[in-house]
């Protein structure tokens, strides 16, 4: 028997979502969208993996978030073990973003949406280049 069908949880589901918010239910599809669900959280992610990590370099995609909406972003994910800050090397007293462990899983599944809007979407194309010092395959 499956563990779905056992309602046996994965030994590491212990992400948060923000302070203050309830889960729907105990789906992972729905956790996971409560988590990453948004119009802004995947494409912060993106652009983690495609070698950014500095606040200003996030605001410069091309679909413009807001400092605001990128701040709350960066810090839930941060909130849940995603990403992390870290002194900037490049810019003297300022901080940095890179992905964990945990966050660098979502790489599959970032492949595989990619791959879908590419072949079901019309006029889509992947137009980022990945930073290979930095980012990840996808």
């Amino acid at each position: 028997m499956s563990r779905a069908k056992q309602g046996a949880t994965h030994p590491g589901n212990n992400a948060n979502l923000a302070p203050g918010d309830n889960r729907r239910s105990v789906c992972p599809i729905a956790c996971t969208l409560d988590l990453l669900g948004d119009k802004w959280t995947l494409l912060v992610v993106r652009d983690l993996m495609h070698g950014k990590s500095h606040f200003k370099e996030f605001l410069a995609s091309p679909e413009k978030i807001a400092t605001n909406i990128l701040a709350e972003r960066l810090a839930r994910l941060s909130a849940n073990g995603l990403v992390e800050r870290y002194p900037s090397s490049d810019i003297a007293g300022r901080e940095a973003y890179r992905l964990t462990g945990k966050g660098q899983s979502l790489g599959a599944l970032m492949a595989e949406i990619k791959t879908w809007g590419l072949d079901h979407i019309e006029g889509t194309e992947a137009r980022l280049q990945a930073d290979s010092a930095k980012s990840l395959s996808i």
